[in-house]
């Protein structure tokens, strides 16, 4: 007798009717057709000890669904389509397996990270890239800003880290943000894209001045954004609602929309894909983190900057939260808000749609010729765009409403 276990059904990849239950006994494939057999011959077990006597729970998978129910050929189909889809994922733990999620959350080895950087150019988009996004972390001294080229199953290419220098409180740092996000992104394989959108950590010392400053760019595309503990997994990031802004010295009453991003959630995402492995196959997973080869091995510290730990509150009750194992986290914050504008944008509520009309795009555009090697170094400051050169112009269906989604 044995406990079936989800580790133990097996399948070709890609071909779920081959699936198999294989005994952890004498490691032999039992077909579904003897599952029958095996319900009549079971039985209850305890696996834990009840502290009342009057309390008595159960835990059961959808391994054990009689035939006619579902099958094990639907729970491999199951498991196959959530590939890549952390909620996805998530349902299929806890509805299927009936086990509860346990998020990841040991920092990745920044050195692991270090040697896996890849051959391709900062300030580049690599031809798999679909969309841009960028997520920009307000200091008091500076703008950071990092640009993330996303496809399918939320692969992602860090395109490029921008630091603008000056306070934040002048207007200077926020025109050159102006510039970056009219600026266009040259693609290897022809064509050009610019930032479909980006999120703007407001918190800090002086959020009125910055919300001001955020109203004066009115570019539709910056998503003013305030990052909240805990977990939202159903509404990582939500809102607008309406706050004051001070414009010109004058306070301007509910005169900014801003977002709350729930950060624990979109930390936890994108620990899970920096944490995917590629074994010996050629090919990268499905959610693999690119980063380029010119980036500075600070910048890796500062993505793998905090830890997910497990404390006790006053009452005793456990609770998940991110600690930080070094002080400077910017890349972290970045990458977390790169990630919720593309939220914004649609990709989780429409999925494949999503992607398939970014790919219809893209091929029905007119290419230019393919960008010759870049060498791999650090990008230069933001420039200008070249408002008279037509031909670098990308269309997009996002555009500055967010096209069809809309």
């Amino acid at each position: 007798m044995q406990w079936l276990r989800f580790e133990r059904l097996i399948w070709e990849k890609g071909v779920p009717t081959s699936v198999t239950y294989h005994c952890e006994g004498c490691d032999q494939a039992i077909g579904e057709h003897h599952k029958t057999a095996m319900l009549a011959g079971g039985e209850w077990r305890a696996t834990a000890q009840a502290q009342d006597p009057f309390t008595v729970g159960f835990h059961i998978s959808a391994l054990y669904s009689p035939v006619g129910w579902l099958s094990w050929e639907q729970i491999a189909r199951d498991w196959e389509a959530a590939q890549g889809k952390p909620e996805d994922l998530k349902t299929f733990r806890n509805t299927v397996l009936g086990e509860t999620w346990q998020e990841r959350g040991e920092a990745p080895d920044w050195e692991r990270l270090v040697e896996r950087r890849e051959d391709f150019a900062l300030g580049v988009v690599p031809a798999s890239a679909l969309v841009l996004t960028a997520g920009v972390d307000v200091q008091d001294d500076r703008i950071e800003c990092d640009v993330w080229g996303w496809a399918g199953g939320f692969t992602s290419w860090l395109i490029d880290h921008i630091v603008i220098p000056g306070s934040p409180r002048e207007r200077g740092p926020w025109e050159e943000l102006a510039k970056l996000l009219a600026r266009d992104w040259l693609r290897t394989s022809g064509g050009a894209m610019r930032i479909a959108k980006v999120c703007v950590d407001t918190g800090g010392r002086d959020t009125a001045s910055v919300y001001g400053h955020l109203r004066h760019l009115r570019d539709p595309r910056i998503a003013p954004t305030k990052g909240v503990d805990g977990w939202n997994r159903a509404q990582p990031v939500q809102g607008p609602t309406l706050v004051d802004a001070l414009v010109n010295g004058q306070k301007l009453r509910r005169g900014l929309k801003l977002w709350t991003v729930s950060v624990s959630t979109w930390k936890a995402d994108l620990y899970r894909r920096l944490w995917l492995g590629r074994g010996e196959a050629e090919d990268f997973p499905t959610g693999w983190v690119h980063l380029p080869r010119g980036i500075e091995i600070e910048w890796v510290k500062q993505l793998v900057a905090e830890q997910l730990r497990t404390t006790k509150d006053k009452r005793g009750f456990t609770r998940q939260e991110w600690a930080k194992l070094r002080e400077r986290n910017e890349a972290l914050d970045c990458a977390v808000l790169a990630r919720a504008a593309l939220w914004l944008l649609g990709a989780d509520r429409y999925g494949d749609r999503f992607w398939q009309r970014l790919q219809t795009e893209i091929a029905d555009a007119p290419v230019l010729a393919p960008m010759a090697a870049v060498a791999t170094k650090p990008s230069s400051a933001p420039t200008a765009p070249r408002p008279n050169d037509q031909s670098m112009r990308p269309r997009s269906w996002l555009g500055q409403r967010g096209g069809w989604l809309r």
